[in-house]
């Protein structure tokens, strides 16, 4: 979490967003796997009901978003970021985009670590492009082993198509 909430803020330095979204985006990054490590029966009856079918290793995400949400966070951005920064979702802007990223991007992951930083060496000028090309390949794993694509993806990916 720390790992890509230090991207998450180098990234909005280097897109000089003010003080206030620096701190959003390094949150982000902070809270998205706040969660991660708790049992799916805990968490799925914690989510909205649009989000419990999920998959368990995708619930901490939408669990994250709904315990702040309740405990009166207001920031629908921030809040549908953390939600969504595991599957995507079509209403994602800049910031979801970013965590979205982020998250897949962070240096302390193993796998395919030079396409991977290829991919962070782009960021964030390339946001829209990076995070098409990461959707892209989740997809692809998805379909290559028989896998349902959940529908807010196969959404997410429609809207980075026409960017």
């Amino acid at each position: 979490m720390v790992r890509v909430s230090e991207l998450m803020g180098t990234w909005a330095e280097a897109l000089g967003l003010s003080d206030w979204d620096r701190c959003r985006w390094r949150a982000a990054g902070l809270l998205h796997d706040a969660l991660r490590d708790v049992a799916p029966d805990v968490l799925r009856p914690k989510v909205p009901p649009n989000q419990s079918s999920l998959p368990g290793p995708m619930l901490h995400g939408p669990a994250v978003a709904e315990r702040l949400r309740v405990h009166s966070v207001l920031d629908g951005e921030l809040l549908l970021a953390l939600a969504y920064h595991t599957v995507g979702h079509p209403s994602l802007g800049m910031l979801g985009r970013a965590l979205y990223a982020a998250d897949f991007l962070e240096p302390g992951r193993a796998f395919l670590p030079e396409w991977r930083a290829g991919l962070r060496a782009r960021m964030p000028e390339e946001l829209d492009a990076v995070t098409r090309d990461i959707v892209g390949a989740r997809v692809t794993y998805l379909v290559d082993r028989g896998f349902d694509l959940p529908a807010d993806t196969v959404g997410f990916w429609n809207v980075l198509v026409v960017v």
